[in-house]
């Protein structure tokens, strides 16, 4: 690596967070320098041909809920820098008979579609959905100190204390209602129920509601390369097939930002950090993992109910109980034979993924941490359950199992996705308790990643705090920079 003159800061990863952090920096007019280990920048936003010429996968994130949402974003003025598409219908889950629940941006078609249970949902999802904007800054901030919208997080917590224990189908008469909803609990990976997966969920659903569940045309690796125009066009620099082993082999520089799992960070900064944060860091713990398929296709998923078109995003796996009892064996270290399978067709909305009549298709499915478990097989099938025929349209298809997935990318331990399990005590300790917790107690280090606060998620607030952390404490910058587009 380059000893040359010293910078203001160095950016470890380039990632969501670690991006976000740089191009915050930068603008605030520091001398910044990105080191990534792989070919190209986006860690988990990278979209690359993996199974045939001209099919463009997704390698993690491929819907993106929160790109309207995060604060930083917003900021960033995401919107007018990729071209987006915003499906009709959120989310979708089928259930058996050919019967699906489907969640469209509107939520009045969403209850007239639920029958009897409409009014249910409407007064479940409703207040969170015309709130949306402020469940985005409750969930997206460290949950230390007295909210901006204590009411707004009073109802948060309240509706995930009814949907996150066993009692979760009270206000329900059918099934589709609380499949449609456990789909989305489901991100986060937990045993269900749980009252941290329905809080996410919930914030997922009240998403859907309030601006959808958008695709970026060109993948998510187009969201990357948006930030690295900015980094770039405020002097930035992003040094990629690099991996940084030691601090001592970067540059001199005031700060360095990780946007690294909290343990690598710590590793890194061993010399520097005090003996009870490495002990805290040991004590963080990581989640369960996913086994990713991909598939290119030849025509597109031939859904026994055709109103699943309508959507990107699909969670497969039967009803409510079906989903939670697979999810519970899994973090008790199982493999059932009736996952639960999170799916995304983008190429229904983006045509430049693949070639003309071709699909790709997205799916992962939870797997105990780090299992080397390869579930190709278990994915079709349930696949085939509410799309009889998909089998037939496999041109190719790969698939990362969970111990792959941390070789392709260290922050994800054991195939943790989420880069340290966010249940509701790491929801809180992330990866300390602290108003503060980007702010690393050593002399100008700090962590972006998602092991830090508000955790998982394509957002970038993770790096935009932690650089107004750096910007205050190593610069005296109190007054953040314009993060808008620039006429």
């Amino acid at each position: 690596m380059p000893s040359d003159s010293s910078l203001d800061a160095v950016v470890i990863g380039s990632g969501p967070n670690g991006l976000s952090a740089a191009v915050t920096l930068a603008r605030a007019g520091l001398s910044v320098r990105v080191y990534e280990r792989n070919a190209t920048a986006g860690g988990g936003m990278r979209t690359e041909e993996i199974t045939l010429p001209g099919f463009r996968h997704d390698i993690c994130s491929a819907v993106h809920p929160l790109a309207f949402a995060s604060g930083f974003f917003r900021r960033f003025g995401l919107e007018k820098r990729v071209r987006f598409v915003t499906p009709t219908a959120s989310y979708a889950h089928p259930l058996d008979g050919g019967r699906a629940a489907v969640a469209y941006r509107d939520i009045e078609r969403t209850a007239d579609a639920l029958g009897p249970d409409g009014a249910a949902w409407r007064a479940l999802i409703g207040p969170l959905a015309r709130h949306a904007d402020e469940v985005a800054q409750f969930t997206g901030s460290a949950i230390v100190g007295l909210p901006r919208h204590p009411l707004v997080a009073a109802r948060l917590g309240v509706t995930a204390l009814l949907q996150g224990g066993p009692w979760w189908n009270l206000p329900f008469r059918t099934e589709e209602p609380g499949a449609l909803l456990t789909g989305a609990f489901a991100h986060t990976t937990l045993a269900l129920p749980s009252v941290a997966g329905a809080a996410a969920g919930l914030t997922l659903a009240a998403y859907g509601h309030a601006r959808g569940w958008p695709v970026p045309i060109g993948g998510s690796q187009s969201i990357a390369d948006a930030l690295v125009a900015d980094l770039e066009a405020h002097g930035g620099e992003l040094v990629t097939g690099t991996e940084v082993t030691s601090l001592g082999d970067l540059p001199e520089s005031r700060i360095v930002v990780f946007d690294t799992h909290v343990r690598a960070a710590a590793r890194l900064g061993e010399d520097r950090l005090a003996p009870s944060y490495q002990r805290s860091v040991s004590r963080f713990r990581s989640g369960n993992g996913v086994c990713k398929v991909d598939f290119a296709l030849a025509g597109p998923v031939p859904w026994a109910n055709p109103e699943l078109n309508e959507t990107a995003t699909v969670h497969v796996g039967g009803t409510r109980a079906a989903v939670a009892r697979s999810e519970r064996e899994v973090a008790r270290g199982a493999i059932g034979d009736d996952p639960y399978v999170l799916v995304s067709q983008p190429s229904l909305f983006d045509d430049s993924r693949a070639p003309a009549g071709k699909h790709v298709l997205w799916a992962y499915t939870h797997v105990p941490h780090g299992s080397a478990a390869d579930r190709t097989e278990a994915v079709i099938r349930q696949l085939e359950r509410f799309a009889p025929g998909f089998r037939d349209l496999i041109l190719a298809s790969t698939s990362r199992t969970a111990d792959q997935m941390e070789l392709y990318n260290p922050n994800y331990l054991g195939g943790d996705i989420s880069t340290g399990m966010p249940d509701l005590r790491q929801l809180i300790v992330r990866p300390v308790l602290s108003p503060d917790p980007w702010r690393m107690p050593g002399r100008g280090l700090y962590l972006a990643s998602a092991s830090a606060a508000p955790g998982p998620g394509v957002h970038g607030l993770g790096g935009y705090y932690a650089a107004r952390s750096a910007l205050r404490h190593e610069f005296g910058v109190t007054r953040m920079p314009s993060l808008a587009p620039e006429e």
